[in-house]
């Protein structure tokens, strides 16, 4: 380790730190203080004993580039996923961050950048918190790559996404959509309302997958529609997609006429396709299909995967556990499962019912009410008199250490009425 003194062509003083790696390279750094210059020696010294330290070249590499490099390594991630962060990044994070270094990436740039997304550039909240969130990992493998010493991305609650509350349809509007659209896609509308499927578990749905006989669907594929117009089938969206999901009795039977009229008898055979015998496409379905089933009964902005939604209300108004909406639904967090619970007007109502029926009960129960002086003490019953005030009788005084009979006497003893309160 050494301090130069180096006098600039302006005339001020510079002090130039020289430094070793842990493995032996030779790094340096240059301050216009000997003070400063003497701390880094002191803070790089201490950060490598205890085994913090951070290559200071090594964030030299420009944030673009890293990010490009992390995507590629998270060959497990799922393509809608890589798409969606491809998307994001490419909008939202690289034009304002791109071209920065990985070390000149600092907590008021990280402020300054989530702050114009939505200033200057009109991002909604939803996807302003994907960004961040994407940006937050990133960087957060650069400080497990030992490229950061600390991740800068700590804004509170920037990463919490705060999704639109969505609407819920009745019992009788289910009805009316499943009536309103082509016989094929009936039973998509039932088994997305009363058996909670995603569109993509509904298009990877295949005849193996039902058992008429139980009443059961089991999930263990969804069917996938890249932006490129590609179809991949995958896993369900995570661990706890794999279920096996009991159907209502009223749904069987619209079920099993479905597979006898539109699906061939290889058990391979997919439950749901489009008209040509392809596979489901959702912009087509929702163009087609579902916009013009919902014109058709007055429903306006609901969307297909609203009757999960709404399906899983239904099922959270039967009394189900929260553990018993995660398996049904697939969710692997409470978390998820308590976003589908809501509370009915007609739920609400009953409620409040039966706080008032709380209150009539208490109101028959008597109550005793004690004063200092014991000329004063009244019992003070649940009945009411002739005017409407409620019955008061005076105690007889019978002595501090004597109760009350059967001739329905009281005690004014504050230690026994303290019992009887």
């Amino acid at each position: 380790m050494s301090i130069h003194q180096r006098r600039l062509r302006s005339g001020k003083t510079s002090y130039d730190v020289k430094l070793r790696t842990p493995d032996g390279r030779q790094y340096k750094k240059t301050f216009r203080t000997k003070k400063e210059a003497e701390s880094y020696v002191v803070q790089q010294r201490a950060a490598q004993m205890s085994g913090t330290w951070v290559d200071p070249n090594a964030g030299k590499v420009r944030f673009d580039a890293y990010a490009a490099q992390w995507l590629e390594q998270r060959t497990a991630l799922r393509p809608r996923t890589v798409e969606l962060y491809e998307y994001l990044l490419r909008l939202h994070v690289l034009p304002g961050l791109g071209s920065s270094p990985l070390e000149k990436i600092s907590p008021m740039q990280v402020r300054a950048w989530h702050a114009r997304l939505a200033t200057e550039h009109h991002v909604s909240a939803t996807t302003a918190s994907k960004a961040y969130r994407l940006l937050r990992s990133i960087l957060a493998t650069a400080v497990d790559d030992e490229l950061l010493s600390r991740n800068p991305c700590m804004l509170r609650g920037a990463g919490v996404e705060r999704s639109a509350e969505r609407p819920i349809i009745s019992i009788n509007e289910v009805a009316a959509i499943a009536d309103a659209v082509d016989l094929r896609y009936r039973c998509m509308v039932l088994l997305a309302t009363w058996a909670g499927l995603r569109f993509g578990e509904i298009g990877g749905l295949k005849r193996v997958d039902v058992d008429l006989e139980a009443g059961t669907v089991r999930i263990e594929r969804q069917l996938l529609e890249l932006k490129t117009g590609r179809h991949v089938e995958g896993p369900p969206k995570s661990s706890a997609g794999h279920r096996l999901i009991a159907l209502p009795p009223h749904v069987v039977p619209e079920l099993a006429q479905h597979l006898a009229s539109f699906v061939e008898a290889d058990p391979a055979s997919h439950v749901f396709t489009s008209p040509d015998g392809g596979p489901l496409r959702r912009s087509n379905f929702n163009r087609r299909v579902w916009q013009p089933a919902c014109a058709a009964v007055g429903i306006q902005g609901f969307r297909f995967h609203d009757l999960r939604h709404t399906g899983n209300t239904f099922a959270a108004s039967t009394g189900a556990s929260t553990k018993e909406l995660m398996a049904r639904m697939g969710h692997a967090s409470p978390r998820a499962a308590l976003i589908y619970q809501h509370a009915s007007p007609e739920r609400d109502r009953a409620l409040a019912d039966g706080l008032s029926r709380l209150v009539g009960t208490s109101r028959a129960r008597p109550r005793l009410r004690l004063v200092e002086s014991d000329e004063e003490q009244w019992s003070i019953f649940g009945t009411s008199t002739d005017n409407g005030t409620p019955g008061v009788h005076p105690i007889q005084d019978i002595g501090p250490d004597q109760r009350g009979g059967d001739d329905g006497t009281r005690t004014h003893d504050p230690l026994l009425a303290k019992q009887v309160l």
